[in-house]
């Protein structure tokens, strides 16, 4: 009806308008349009020849007869609540069937309209310490369901948002360290680790047991003690270690070579200070 009052000028005869409208169908509205080209096959002649005679049928075939009683019953039910709706959807089909259903009174709109809302909403509303709707005060009842619906969605946005946000993992929640064999180079890509012989256990203080670690430390290479090379110390090597590359068995290898290492640093400290005599 809005396309045909918009253009008019598209449709010269009343056939034009009915065949147009046809186009417009879901399945019920299909088999009513298969049937009436079905009687034109047969007779020869369209059976609806006017726009009058059209607007007549659809009404009698898509509009029921007892469309007030159904929204009667319906507002008489509980078929109409809110339900897991938004106030605004409710409002829509309690508009719909207050409508269909001729209801004007005030005060009964009011109490079909609570009723059907949520509890919780219709608690607040009724609780209200300022600007509570009165009871034959339809619009104001809407407006204040819209209010407080709007306000809980907005309320549940927020915390969800701050939730996603601020939740930190907890120690259950974390996940397990992924093996440091997942990062390993090939063997011959890491640079080489030097293990250092532990030192002597030194036998109750006896002179000569301290020189012996002497000679064994004064024997070893002196250079880098991560590659080896003797013509830089360790803090200058070229050769950066990437230790989450390292295997689990590089690992124990570069734990024990600083271990010796440490041990040779304090002997050689040792050695560098002044001897006494042991008594």
């Amino acid at each position: 009806m809005l396309y045909l009052r918009l253009a008019p000028e598209q449709f010269s005869y009343d056939e034009e308008k009915i065949f147009w409208t046809l186009v417009f169908k879901d399945e019920r509205a299909t088999r009513w349009s298969e049937n009436l080209f079905r009687q034109e096959a047969d007779t020869g002649v369209f059976p609806i020849q006017s726009w009058a005679d059209f607007e007549q049928q659809f009404w009698s075939q898509f509009f029921p007869v007892n469309a007030e009683a159904d929204a009667v019953n319906a507002l008489e039910g509980f078929s109409y609540y809110q339900g897991n709706q938004t106030v605004d959807d409710y409002l829509d089909c309690f508009l719909t069937l207050v409508s269909d259903a001729g209801y004007t009174d005030p005060r009964t709109l009011v109490v079909k309209f609570r009723q059907g809302l949520k509890t919780n909403i219709q608690g607040q509303i009724t609780t209200m310490s300022f600007g509570r709707p009165a009871d034959t005060d339809l619009e104001a009842w809407y407006a204040a369901a819209q209010r407080i619906d709007q306000a809980r969605l907005t309320n549940e946005a927020f915390q969800s948002m701050l939730q996603s946000t601020t939740t930190a993992p907890t120690c259950s929640a974390l996940p397990r360290p992924v093996p440091l064999s997942m990062f390993c180079l090939p063997q011959s890509a890491l640079p080489p680790v030097f293990l250092r012989s532990a030192p002597p256990v030194l036998s109750g203080g006896i002179p000569m047991d301290v020189d012996t670690v002497r000679k064994t430390y004064s024997t070893l290479p002196r250079g880098c003690y991560r590659c080896g090379e003797p013509n830089h110390l360790i803090k200058d090597c070229p050769h950066h270690l990437d230790v989450q590359r390292l295997t689990a068995e590089q690992w124990e290898e570069l734990i024990k070579d600083l271990m010796a290492l440490k041990d040779a640093v304090a002997e050689e400290e040792v050695s560098s200070s002044p001897e006494e005599d042991f008594v």
